[in-house]
């Protein structure tokens, strides 16, 4: 059964089994104003999702459940066309965990424990992230990225991008506020048998600023020195 908080101004449907857990991230949310619902089972989990697929504006799902894995309910979620923002939770943190939720369908990944700011941090760019970012396109200022397409326009005038650039802006544009290193860009975009090298991820970086941005403006794609880079999503979109 699905408890719920008070009703908020957004919704997120928390799927976690661990009760101390289920109760500290729902409270804090609660506070947030948001409007909680909470599944403790995989398998309940998957039951809801199947006929409730846009009833929320996140989801929080917890890798390790009773029964079926968030793993799964991730990827049935996903193949079932759901398109809510998924954060994923675990006490794992390797790099083949981290791999598999993205390649399942997970649009961030939460490492526990984890401060609750950071909780909401990562609330808030998925919220952002859910307002502009719909299912088939992504607008910021005079650029539409149209994902399904694989197109991309400025000023309505398509713009050419190399399959590897459109990849790169695509994974940024889906993991907003997050910082990536040249190795895990490389590792997520161009894929763990790739021969490329950082200058690559710096190259395509750089062409993509050519393309899409507008003249003094910031870029939407941010270096951060010693880091990496980051998505930052404009405050207005068209």
């Amino acid at each position: 059964m699905v408890a719920s908080g008070k009703l908020q101004t957004a919704k997120i449907l928390l799927v976690e089994d661990e009760p101390d857990m289920v109760q500290l991230v729902r409270d804090w949310l609660v506070r947030q104003n948001y409007e909680v619902d909470v599944i403790v089972d995989g398998n309940e989990a998957l039951s809801y999702l199947n006929v409730n697929k846009h009833k929320h504006e996140i989801i929080i799902l917890d890798i390790m459940l009773p029964s079926v894995s968030g793993i799964e309910v991730c990827q049935f979620y996903r193949e079932q066309n759901g398109n809510t923002p998924i954060l994923m939770l675990t006490a794992r943190d390797s790099i083949e965990d981290k791999d598999m939720a993205f390649k399942v369908g997970a649009d961030d990944y939460l490492t526990k424990p984890f401060h609750l700011k950071e909780l909401s941090a990562r609330v808030n760019a998925l919220l952002r992230r859910g307002r502009i970012y719909t299912n088939d396109h992504y607008s910021m200022h005079d650029v539409c990225i149209y994902f399904r397409e694989r197109k991309v326009t400025k000023s309505g005038i398509a713009v050419h991008l190399a399959p590897k650039e459109f990849q790169l802006l695509e994974f940024l544009i889906k993991h907003p506020l997050q910082v990536f290193s040249s190795e895990g860009l490389l590792e997520h975009v161009w894929g763990m048998d790739s021969d490329a090298m950082h200058d690559t991820v710096r190259g395509h970086i750089n062409r993509l600023r050519r393309k899409l941005d507008t003249p003094g403006e910031a870029s939407c794609i941010a270096s951060l020195y010693g880091f990496g880079y980051r998505f930052d999503p404009p405050d207005s979109t068209n």
